[in-house]
This record gives structure tokens, C-alpha cells and sequence, in this order.
């Protein structure tokens, strides 16, 4: 439900219909580093700096239909200057992530790619290199100053939300780079200025934009602020923390709410999306909801959907290497090298989680308590570059190589040393030369989000007629042998649950990987082509291309649901949200239903209590004077009947509305009915055998006893298990399964058991508020009292059988109708209003209509007296 307050900040726009009213504007031309977003004396956003541009520059002035923005922080092209020609020169980078998702898409969908480039352009020379990389690559060019890009990239991205997201916390200044406003900011202006190369190039009403990985995730916020229907899938590439962790950020809601302005969030794993998901739900109070295999956020009428799905590998870049010639050179080169010997794999970057020294402790203990392998196997570490700078890489660095000097000095043995190093980044060529000669991989992250050397590294030890003539001269072409592999991966990486063939290993644990690599080097033949054999199927299958697809089909589906609502922008700043409601949902007007209400001569009135006329936040559930006031004044007006219709019990409602002796009150779901005041509590006309209590009442009370904060409230008709002041998780969880537990045990029972928020109520069969409503409307009725005017307002589950029922057969014939939620949500009701402030100001102006016109019938008669 949006809060008061956001709504005080707000200039609420409809930009779903034509309008006088001043847009917001697309283009920021703020430069340097903005502070999050500028804003004025009075609270809006500072337009002195902000200017309309046109819709699309000359060269992409009529986009095709249904275009793929693919946005990441680097462009997939590779740069060089040519000092002969002083011109820079591009070409395609194979190895980019983002080129190689086209080939899951349709042959006929155009992808324009924006990023930055590698290089440093001169200022001077930026136009004319934007030209040409988007007329010949489809590039878009986000040129950062140098100060921004420091800041963004090698401040805040690299030293401080990376390692956060890989779970290390800078708890002193040695063990990381502490929260720097400064650097914030930077992220946030390199982010803005990526959103607005987007908005050069977009169709909003056709493209799809697709923006990859940690270093723009608050990027949805500008694309969203600018267009409210556009097309938005993110896709992370790292881990998601844990919320413990992740809650320790200053920026965590921004964060999270500029994620939630996506249609599609993507990871590698379940536990990275449960992770997401547990901030969402303890942070902004937002529950997921699975529904035919798709998992849903509801976010102010939005549904955001989440997808689970690793990324894989480009399985035809992989096999043109193994059948280049410069891969069998080397591979030749490598046999002869290191012909007898049993070669073991790693392929890292140069960064603290990469386990790389731990690695090597692991394989010097091997040596040492399996001295018969000294000299007959080598570990041939490869050394990617690292893609920050700073004082622990250069640790990283210096420890990983005292670790390997000490393992050969100690286990060197004819002058061969067991661990070798290759530095530098080295061509895929080279990898999947060593790939082809290595028995075992070791992947031995300590935490990495899906690392695909794996993936690669099975390919290239499948089957290929060139390497084959290399490695098994003497077999023939026409029956190559099976071929094998063996995995080692850490248990914290991405790719770990994909590989149910591998050897999974603790990398703190010394032991546990020592052995593991034993394990791979004498295991069997046969075991190892099989478990070659599972990992090749999986991997062949589930390539890069399966990857972009499937993300790409999921995102056609989670926006096809826009142009079917009308959408408001909400908020200022990173807070902006989309408000999406259904085309007849909308925010009831005080005026109109005053205006009604004056017209009519036979009402009925039926409010909810909870979180209607009482904030749910509150411990004193007591009404106000203000909320009694109303209350005696509507049910004074003798063309009205006024109910309170509340879940709560007779008791509880009868001393709170004790002075209100003209007021209907209805407890337990309409279970208890009382007219006024006066009148005596009456049943519905049901027959209830509360039997099933007995066996209900046991089970509640052991999820009460194993739930911290949760309770029990008995009613006469219903047995109700609070758990708002438990642990979110556990208890909704606790929630889930008592609702199975009884559901089970009450099978046979008239009873229906239902979660609600946050609680598990099981209630008589045949007692609901829709029930209550359609025996009010056909008592008043058989009363000789016609009705011409019913408002129903609530704010739950249980007020939706209200809503229904006065949807259908209960409203005909009645002229004014008015069924209204609390918050924007999904209802069966046809309006809403905000919160419970805006419920008792529309109360209020119903109170004024008969207050008015009780004044005018007492002045006229004491005038006749």
C-alpha cells in the first residue's frame, strides 16, 4: 500500500493520457556528478539544467520493429589506434557475452548495443567514432569523463559493491573500501548517462532493452522515469548476497527499487534469486508468488518476474578454435612439453576470490602425502589479468606466487617444477590447447558468480577430428575413443548445481580439495567418460544461445500485459516507481461519490476495520474520537445503514464502538451480526459445530511454540495464527506449511482454511463478507427499504468476497454502486483509495452531506415551531 507520505511528494501524472500538464523530461544535461538527483527549494526536481531533445537522432530516425537494446558496461568490439593512419580501427570481440546472445534470438531481430569502449577517445575525436561504430557495429558509445568512470567503475563497481556482492564486508580499512558517497554518486551519474543513450535509440513502443550485470542496476529507474511502458529485462552476472549482507548497504532500497523497475530480473541460481528475494520481502515488504512455473513480485500493480537460468557457453566460437590450425600447433607443443605427465588445469583472474593460493596449498599437500606423484603430474595455473587496480590485487598477487615458489622449491623434481604459471590473458586458442591436454580442472572460487571454464573446458575435450589426429596419432579417424574429463568446482560458484557430474569441493578446506584432486587423477577411465559424457550433453544443450533465448521469450511474456493498463509515475529521484492499474481500476474521487451519496435517498455503508479505518502498523487498535465521530454522525443519518464488517471478535468490537449506538457492527466475517447498539448478537443461520477445533487448535499450537512472535486468537466461529511479529521468512514459511498441515487434518471438516496477511485462518464454510452483504441488501429489501446507494471498503482477501458479491448479482437495480480497496492492487473492487488517510478524509466528506442536512432539518422545524 503506498504511504501518505509518498504521495505528498508526488505530482501524480497519468501519462497514459493526453495532457496539458508539463512531462517530465527525457535529457539530463547536468555534467559532472550528479548528487542522485537534483532537486529544488520546493521538493521537485530541478528542471533549470534539463532540456527536451528529439525523439530520435538522424541516424536511427525509423527503428525497426521489435530491436534488441543490449546495454552492458562494456561495448563488444575491440579498439586500437593506428599510428599510420591516425585512426582508430574496431572489430568485433568474439569472446563478448553480449555479441554471442544473438545468436539464441530470430535471425531478423536488429540488437544495438550501448557500453563503453576500452579505450580512452579524445573528446575531439568522439563524434566521428560514435558514427562509426554505430553505422558498421551497431554500437552506441557512452563516453565517461575520466573522473566519472574512476569513480564508477574502479571505485564504487570494483571496491566497493563487488566484493560486497561476494561477500566481504569492509569491517576495517584492510579488508576493503568503505561506503563513499562520492563514488555513489558517480555511479549513479555513469548510469544516467548510459540510460540516456538508450533514449537516443528507442522505440519505446517496439524495442526491448536488456541491460546486463551490477554496474547499471540503477539504470531502470531513468529508463523507467522517462518511458513508463518500456520494455526491461536486467540479468545479473554476479551473486546476489545474502540479505545480512546485502541490508548493509546505505543504498540498499535505491538499489532495490530500481531493480524492481524492470519487468524481468534474471540470475544464474535459485539461491541468488532467493536471496533477491528475501531483501525484497524484508526490506519493502514485498512476497513472490509462483503461478505455473514463473516466480512474480507484485509492485504497486506491476507484476516483475524472475527468472532462474545460467548463462552458457558459445559452443560454435568454442569449436572453430579446436579446428583452427594455430590450436593443433599448440597442442602439439604442449604434448611434446609435457608428454608422461599428468597435466591439471586452472584458468583464473587475478582477483581475492578466485582461491587461486588456496589452490595451491591444496595441490603442494598432495604432493606431500602422495609422494609416488611427484614428477608425474603438473598443475599449470593460467593467469588471466585482473580488471581492477588496487593494493589487493597486488596482494592477491604476492601471496599466490610465495605459495607456488614454496611448493617448487620443496617438490621440483629433475628440474621440473609441478606448479606452472602462464601470465597474461593468452588466446582462446592457447586455453583450449591446455583444455585438450588437462585430465582435471580445478575451479576453486571461493565465490564467483557462474565462471564458465568448466563449460569450455568440457567442450574442448569432446571429439574433434583435427586435435584428435594430435593427441591419438595411432587411433583411427573413422572410431575415435570416448572421450573423458574430470571437474573439480567449488560449491560457491554458479555453474556448481549445472554439474552434477563434477567433484564438488569446500575450497577453505584444505584436505577436502587435496583429495578430491587425488580422486580425479586416479579414477578410472570409464568413470570419467561417463561423467565427460553427462557434462557434454548439459553443456551442448544449454549454451549461450538457449540462454538468450529463454531470457528473451520471458520478457516478450512479462510485458504483454503494458498497453493493457493505465501506468502513473510515482516518486522523485531513485524512490520513482510506475503505478499500473487495470483500465477501469481507479482512485475514487471524493467529489463523485458526494455527489452520489446526495442524490440518494436508501444507503448502505459497509467498511472494514483493519488496515481500513486502523492503520495495520499500530499496536492500539482503539479508534480514534475522529473515527467514532464519523461513525455516530453516518449511522445518525436515517437514509443510512452503517456496518463496521471486521475478521475481529464480537468483544472486541463491541467495547470499541460502544458509543456508536446507531451502528451495525458484523464480527468474525460476518459469522456475528449486530444492528445497532441496542440489538442483541445474532448468528448467521448456519448450523456451526466448532468440533473441528479440537483437532485445529493442537497443531496451531506447535507452530506457535516452534515460531518466535507468533500467537493464537480464538474466535467462536474461527481459530486465527498471527504471524506478523515473526521473522518474515520463517514465518511465512511456518505459514505455508500450517497451512498444509491443516488443510490435511481438516480435510473432512466444513471448514475452509485460508492464509491471509499475514495469518492462517480457518473459518466455518458459508461465512464470508460477501455472505454479510447479500443478507443486508435482501433484509433491507424485504424491510420495504430499496437501496440506491452501497459503498463496501476494505483492504484484504477477505473483503474481496465483498467486492465480488457486489460485483454480481448483489448490485443490480441499485444505482450507485462504489466497491473500493485500500492501495493499489489487484481487486475484484473498481476503485481504490490510498491509505486509511484518504479513507477517513472521503468519510469525512460523507459525514459533512448528512451532517448538513440533519442542521437543515432541525433549523426548519424549530422555524415551524
Amino acid at each position: 500500500m503506498l504511504s501518505r507520505s509518498s504521495f505528498n511528494l508526488l505530482n501524480l501524472d497519468d501519462y497514459s493520457c493526453v495532457s496539458d500538464r508539463p512531462r517530465i523530461p527525457r535529457i539530463m544535461t547536468v555534467h559532472g556528478i550528479l548528487s542522485e538527483f537534483e532537486e529544488d527549494d520546493n521538493g521537485g526536481i530541478d528542471n533549470r539544467n534539463i532540456n527536451e531533445t528529439d525523439r530520435f537522432p538522424d541516424a536511427v530516425s525509423s527503428p525497426t520493429a521489435g530491436r534488441r537494446i543490449v546495454v552492458a558496461n562494456q561495448l563488444p568490439v575491440k579498439a586500437r589506434f593506428e599510428t599510420e593512419t591516425n585512426k582508430w580501427v574496431f572489430q568485433y570481440n568474439p569472446d563478448s557475452l553480449v555479441l554471442q546472445l544473438k545468436s539464441g534470438l530470430e535471425p531478423d531481430t536488429e540488437c544495438v548495443y550501448v557500453g563503453s569502449l576500452p579505450v580512452d577517445v579524445h573528446p575531439s575525436e568522439q563524434e566521428e567514432v560514435a558514427q562509426i561504430l554505430l553505422e558498421k557495429f551497431r554500437c552506441v558509445p557512452t563516453f565517461l569523463s575520466l573522473e566519472i568512470q574512476n569513480k564508477f567503475y574502479h571505485g564504487f563497481c570494483k571496491h566497493y559493491l563487488w566484493p560486497l556482492f561476494h561477500y566481504m564486508l569492509p569491517v576495517t580499512r584492510t579488508q576493503g573500501v568503505r561506503f563513499d558517497r562520492v563514488a555513489w554518486r558517480a555511479y549513479v551519474s555513469a548510469n544516467k548517462v548510459f540510460a540516456d543513450k538508450v533514449m537516443e535509440v528507442i522505440n519505446p513502443d517496439e524495442d526491448y532493452v536488456w541491460i546486463h550485470d551490477y554496474h547499471l542496476m540503477v539504470m531502470p529507474t531513468f529508463l523507467r522515469k522517462r518511458f513508463h511502458r518500456i520494455r526491461v529485462g536486467f540479468f545479473l552476472h554476479s551473486p546476489f548476497p545474502s540479505s545480512e549482507i546485502y541490508r548493509t548497504l546505505p543504498v540498499r532500497d535505491e538499489i532495490l527499487r530500481a531493480l524492481l523497475n524492470c519487468d524481468l530480473i534474471g540470475f544464474h541460481t535459485f539461491d541468488y534469486a532467493r536471496h533477491f528475494l528475501s531483501c525484497c520481502s524484508r526490506m519493502l515488504g514485498l512476497d513472490y508468488k509462483s503461478k505455473r512455473g514463473y516466480i512474480g513480485l507484485e509492485y504497486y500493480g506491476r507484476t516483475i518476474s524472475i527468472k532462474i537460468l545460467p548463462v552458457g557457453i558459445h559452443m560454435g566460437e568454442i569449436e572453430s578454435v579446436k579446428s583452427s590450425p594455430e590450436t593443433a600447433t599448440k597442442v602439439l607443443e604442449l604434448k611434446q612439453k609435457y608428454n608422461g605427465k599428468v597435466v591439471v588445469v586452472g584458468v583464473d583472474d587475478m582477483d581475492m576470490f578466485k582461491g587461486i593460493s588456496l589452490k595451491f596449498l591444496a595441490f603442494g599437500k598432495l604432493l606431500e602425502d602422495y609422494p609416488t606423484l611427484r614428477g608425474s603430474v603438473v598443475l599449470i595455473q593460467i593467469l588471466n589479468p585482473a580488471r581492477s587496480r588496487g593494493q589487493d590485487i597486488q596482494e592477491v598477487e604476492t601471496e599466490m606466487r610465495t605459495v607456488a615458489r614454496e611448493v617448487n622449491r620443496k617438490f621440483t623434481k629433475d628440474g621440473f617444477e609441478p606448479i606452472v604459471l602462464v601470465s597474461g590473458s593468452g588466446s582462446t586458442h592457447e586455453k583450449v590447447a591446455y583444455f585438450a591436454i588437462a585430465e582435471c580442472v580445478v575451479v576453486n572460487a571461493v565465490r564467483d558468480g557462474m565462471n564458465l571454464i568448466p563449460y569450455k573446458y568440457t567442450v574442448s575435450r569432446q571429439s574433434n577430428p583435427d586435435l584428435d589426429r594430435v593427441l591419438e596419432p595411432d587411433e583411427p579417424e573413422s572410431n575415435p575413443k570416448p572421450k573423458k574429463s574430470v571437474i573439480i568446482v567449488s560449491e560457491f560458484i554458479g555453474c556448481s548445481p549445472s554439474l552434477s557430474g563434477a567433484i564438488r569441493v569446500n575450497p577453505w578446506d584444505i584436505d577436502s580439495v587435496t583429495e578430491a584432486m587425488y580422486l580425479a587423477i586416479k579414477m578410472p577411465d570409464r568413470e570419467k567418460e561417463m561423467r565427460h559424457e553427462k557434462h557434454y550433453k548439459y553443456v551442448s544443450s544449454h549454451d549461450v544461445a538457449y540462454w538468450a533465448r529463454s531470457f528473451d521469450q520471458d520478457l516478450v511474456r512479462a510485458c504483454k500485459e503494458h498497453f493493457h493498463k493505465r501506468c502513473w509515475g510515482v516518486g522523485f529521484g531513485l524512490q520513482f516507481r510506475v503505478v499500473a492499474l487495470g483500465p477501469t481500476f481507479r482512485k475514487l474521487s471524493v467529489e463523485h461519490i458526494v455527489s452520489a451519496y446526495k442524490k440518494t435517498d436508501s444507503r448502505l455503508i459497509l467498511v472494514d476495520y483493519d488496515g481500513t479505518l486502523m492503520p495495520q502498523g499500530l499496536i492500539d487498535k482503539t479508534p480514534s474520537k475522529e473515527v467514532i465521530s464519523i461513525l455516530n454522525a453516518l449511522s445518525s443519518d436515517p437514509k443510512n445503514v452503517v456496518f463496521i464488517v471486521s475478521g475481529r471478535g464480537k468483544d472486541s468490537l463491541s467495547k470499541w464502538f460502544d458509543s456508536c449506538k446507531k451502528l451495525g457492527l458484523s464480527a468474525e466475517h460476518g459469522y456475528l451480526t449486530r444492528w445497532s447498539g441496542d440489538s442483541e448478537w445474532e448468528s448467521c443461520e448456519l448450523t456451526v459445530d466448532v468440533g473441528w477445533k479440537k483437532v485445529a487448535l493442537p497443531v496451531m499450537e506447535h507452530y506457535t511454540e516452534a515460531t518466535d512472535g507468533s500467537f493464537i486468537e480464538q474466535k467462536e466461529s474461527a481459530l486465527v495464527w498471527h504471524h506478523q511479529e515473526a521473522d518474515p521468512d520463517f514465518g511465512a514459511w511456518q505459514a505455508k506449511e500450517l497451512l498444509d498441515h491443516l488443510e490435511s487434518v481438516l480435510a473432512n471438516e466444513p471448514v475452509v482454511v485460508k492464509r491471509g496477511q499475514q495469518i492462517v485462518e480457518v473459518n466455518p464454510q458459508g461465512v464470508s463478507k460477501g455472505v454479510v452483504l447479500d443478507r443486508l441488501v435482501t433484509t433491507m429489501q424485504n424491510n420495504g427499504r430499496p437501496l440506491d446507494f452501497v459503498l463496501c471498503i476494505g483492504d484484504d482477501q477477505s473483503d474481496e468476497d465483498m467486492f465480488e458479491k457486489l460485483g454480481s448479482s448483489v448490485a443490480n437495480g441499485i444505482a450507485e454502486v462504489f466497491a473500493c480497496t485500500v492501495g493499489q492492487k489487484p481487486s475484484m473492487a473498481k476503485y481504490y483509495l490510498d491509505d486509511t488517510v484518504d479513507v477517513i478524509k472521503m468519510l469525512h466528506g460523507l459525514e459533512a452531506v448528512s451532517t448538513h442536512v440533519a442542521e437543515s432539518t432541525r433549523f426548519h422545524v424549530e422555524t415551524r415551531n
